[in-house]
């Protein structure tokens, strides 16, 4: 309960963020618009803020070749949006919960239990498409517009309940709204409901403009809540934050025929995902390999490639890598340009303290897929098992440009780095990881320290120094906000 707790209220904190600190805070004018509450640019700092508390509340996965998929999925979806525009994040939380959110900034999180739960790939991106909705049409900010009586405390306490509450559990988001005036809440439950409808009708047509099947959304739906009236203890929680009525399906489904029908296959790398994360959700290796055995063995699969490629991660995790190998070369005879079965071969080799085979591996496939960067990810990760780590560094630093701000990378750089016997940059990177990770304060020590290094380049130490100073702006802020409460 105390890390809900300094969760809900690290975002809390960091509403304020993109004021100077020394600024008083003045009540908005809380119009009709929803940029009278926030602006694109701040909205745009709470969603990254938020991203960094969503970090310490909920067990976000980054792995690269799974946070790959969902966002070409993502923004396949978003290509075909016709009201969206600015940038989206999307990522994964690994848990066996069925459900998604949207958050500001255009931050939408879908847990592993959603994506297992997907019969097709239509249903997923139907989910998706509904939440890109949300974030298009600003339903975050709208739900608040006629809060101008409160403060900006208690408003922030809305958003953050309406985001968080439900995410984390249902406890912390009923903390969050205590004290509110109880007619306030009922006319945002009552506005939520609208919100509902209205990412139906957009989420539908951005389906059948991206060549997905329209009717896959309310038939999801609709799956869900008769698993809900039938386990009702147990009920999918995205019943909870996304209720679901006849009325709602019916209309979604009417709204799907003015598209038509449209079949569209599941693509490989969906179904290569959803077996990645039922080999995952085995918390022994064994239990995994039984239970893909068991599946090939009786026919209880969509995709058999996906089925082997699941068995195949389980035998390398169970360390069978003869089985593995023989698996792993199956797939590889059927595709030998995906990027999945050439990074698990590479990991073979790795496991079998072959690092040389793995590199030459996987800069053959870079030759020719130079721009996926789950494979350059994974050419790092083997350059540091080569003993190759300012390659490593470099290739990494390569990635980190086009995509700061992920956990993942900066835990590979610091590696890299304290490799080569950098100092300076074995502490920047873990100062960045720990900033990712949403734990500001662990960020500003390393930084600390980082400076302290001998010999410091000066181009370097002006970058640490601006970012140190930016931190510790946001530290100061969150603890006025700490002491008012």
């Amino acid at each position: 309960m105390m890390r809900q707790q300094l969760f809900i209220g690290s975002v809390l904190a960091l509403c304020w963020l993109g004021q100077p600190p020394a600024q008083t805070l003045n009540l908005p004018d809380l119009g009709n618009s929803a940029d009278r509450l926030l602006s694109t640019g701040a909205e745009t700092r709470l969603g990254q803020a938020f991203m960094r508390s969503v970090r310490t509340a909920l067990p976000v996965l980054d792995e690269p070749l799974l946070v790959n998929y969902l966002e070409t999925l993502g923004n396949t979806l978003v290509a075909a949006d016709q009201h969206a525009n600015g940038n989206f994040t999307f990522f994964l939380i690994d848990a066996p919960v069925v459900n998604a959110f949207a958050g500001p900034g255009g931050y939408i999180g879908v847990y592993s239990g959603l994506i297992l739960a997907a019969e097709t790939e239509s249903e997923l991106a139907g989910v998706i498409a509904h939440e890109i909705a949300h974030v298009t049409q600003r339903h975050l900010l709208r739900g608040f517009e006629d809060q101008s009586q409160f403060s900006i405390p208690a408003t922030a306490l809305l958003v953050a309940a309406a985001i968080l509450g439900a995410q984390v559990s249902p406890d912390a988001g009923m903390a969050a709204i205590a004290g509110i005036q109880a007619a306030t809440v009922q006319r945002q439950i009552n506005f939520t409901r609208d919100n509902e409808n209205e990412a139906d009708r957009l989420g539908i047509a951005t389906l059948a403009h991206a060549g997905y099947d329209p009717h896959a959304m309310a038939g999801f739906f609709g799956r869900l809540a008769q698993s809900g009236r039938l386990y009702d203890n147990q009920a999918p929680e995205f019943l909870r934050t996304h209720p679901v009525t006849s009325n709602r399906i019916a209309d979604a489904l009417s709204r799907a025929d003015e598209f038509g029908a449209h079949q569209r296959p599941d693509s490989l790398r969906f179904q290569l995902v959803r077996a990645r994360l039922r080999e995952r959700s085995y918390r022994r290796a064994e239990q995994a390999v039984t239970y893909f055995r068991d599946s090939l063995r009786e026919g209880r699969y969509r995709s058999e490639i996906a089925e082997r490629y699941g068995d195949a991660l389980a035998l390398l995790r169970a360390r069978h890598f003869a089985e593995a190998q023989t698996e792993i070369s199956k797939l590889l005879a059927a595709s030998p340009q995906q990027a999945e079965f050439i990074i698990l071969a590479a990991r073979l080799q790795l496991a079998q303290q072959h690092p040389a085979a793995a590199l030459v591996q996987l800069k053959q496939a870079l030759a020719h897929m130079p721009d996926v960067w789950p494979l350059r990810v994974a050419y790092a990760e083997a350059l540091i098992a080569n003993d190759q780590p300012q390659q490593a560094l470099d290739e990494l630093t390569a990635v980190e440009r086009q995509r700061p701000g992920h956990a993942v990378l900066y835990d590979l750089l610091e590696q890299s780095a304290m490799k080569a016997g950098n100092q300076a940059a074995t502490h920047r990177f873990r100062a960045e990881k720990h900033y990712a990770e949403g734990d500001v304060e662990a960020a500003i020590r390393q930084l600390e320290i980082a400076l302290r290094q001998p010999k410091l380049p000066y181009h370097d130490a002006a970058r640490m120094q601006a970012r140190l100073e930016t931190w510790q702006e946001e530290r100061q802020m969150q603890k006025k906000r700490d002491k008012n409460q």
